[in-house]
């Protein structure tokens, strides 16, 4: 009786300890995953691999600021892989102003390899501004060619010529923020085309020597004031259009034709009018006649009554 009591109570504190060491297992797994899932430790890991300096409180601290740390992380890499000095405030600082992280330090790196000079503080405030800084950086690189409409103007001898222009233009970093864009561009040079052509005293000579219109449009620096820097600009085509002086010379003479009918109509109606008066008078007149011819014999008979009443 006495050993099964033992027994018994030997079973019981295992099993107590048992379910204790269960118990801490179970927290010790709860407490360690919570700090994976809050705190991103594989990419402080990555950061550490990488050789990228940060700290995990520097991680916990973007967690808390709700900002995601793996795109910090893998812009600090890819900075730093590319021999680029950027801090991580900069990075974060730039992401909770609204900024695209990954195309900013894209775009330091290929202007980094280009040799450019673009520092950390443009290259935000570009992102910032609206504009596209990696498609900026390739365009200085890589000149872009835009084409103008289709530009009618009048030379001095009445002949239309419709021009369309491809202008090379190179983006200018400075002027990238508050300059103006592509239209502005495309605007300016249908303006210096128009200009140029109707100074011409023939269309002939914008026919023979195209180039005079890029040359001319090229040396007004329209580029001032814009986010681009103009390279060349070339015509790519040159077409008649229509005879605009002699439609202007047919217009005026049907207009001068109509207004010779109107005024030739108008004098026909105030002659009819002034006949139709003149006739209006002469019937008066004949009534006033007739009227006349009426008392004369009542004047006569009159005349006897009174011859008869002297006598």
């Amino acid at each position: 009786m006495g050993i099964m009591t033992m027994y018994v109570m030997g079973a019981a504190k295992v099993s107590a300890g048992t379910v204790a060491m269960v118990a801490l297992i179970l927290c010790v797994l709860a407490v360690a995953y919570l700090f994976i899932a809050f705190i991103p430790v594989r990419d402080w890991l990555a950061a550490i691999f990488a050789n990228v300096k940060i700290s995990l409180f520097s991680l916990i601290g973007m967690r808390l600021r709700r900002v995601p740390a793996r795109v910090i992380v893998n812009a600090l890499i890819q900075a730093q892989k590319a021999g680029l000095d950027i801090t991580s405030d900069i990075l974060e600082a730039h992401y909770l102003a609204g900024g695209n992280v990954h195309r900013v330090v894209d775009a330091l790196v290929a202007a980094d390899k280009a040799n450019m000079n673009l520092s950390v503080q443009r290259a935000t405030a570009i992102d910032l501004a609206g504009r596209d800084v990696l498609e900026a950086v390739k365009m200085s690189v890589n000149p872009k060619v835009i084409e103008t409409p289709e530009v009618a103007a009048v030379a001095k001898d009445g002949i239309q010529v419709k021009a369309i222009a491809r202008v090379t233009v190179r983006a200018n970093l400075e002027r990238l923020i508050g300059g103006a864009g592509e239209q502005t561009i495309l605007a300016r040079v249908g303006e210096g085309i128009v200009t140029t052509i109707g100074s011409a005293t023939q269309h002939k000579n914008v026919l023979e020597n195209p180039d005079s219109i890029s040359k001319v449009v090229l040396a007004k620096g329209l580029d001032s004031g814009t986010a681009f820097e103009i390279l060349s600009i070339d015509i790519a085509d040159v077409n008649i259009g229509k005879n605009i002086g002699a439609q202007l010379q047919t217009d005026q003479a049907n207009a001068d034709k109509n207004i010779a009918q109107a005024k030739a109509e108008e004098r026909r109606a105030m002659a009819v009018a002034q006949e139709q008066e003149m006739k209006a008078r002469i019937s008066e007149m004949k009534a006033k006649l007739t009227e006349m011819e009426a008392q004369i014999p009542l004047a006569i008979a009159q005349a006897f009554r009174s011859d008869s009443v002297k006598i």
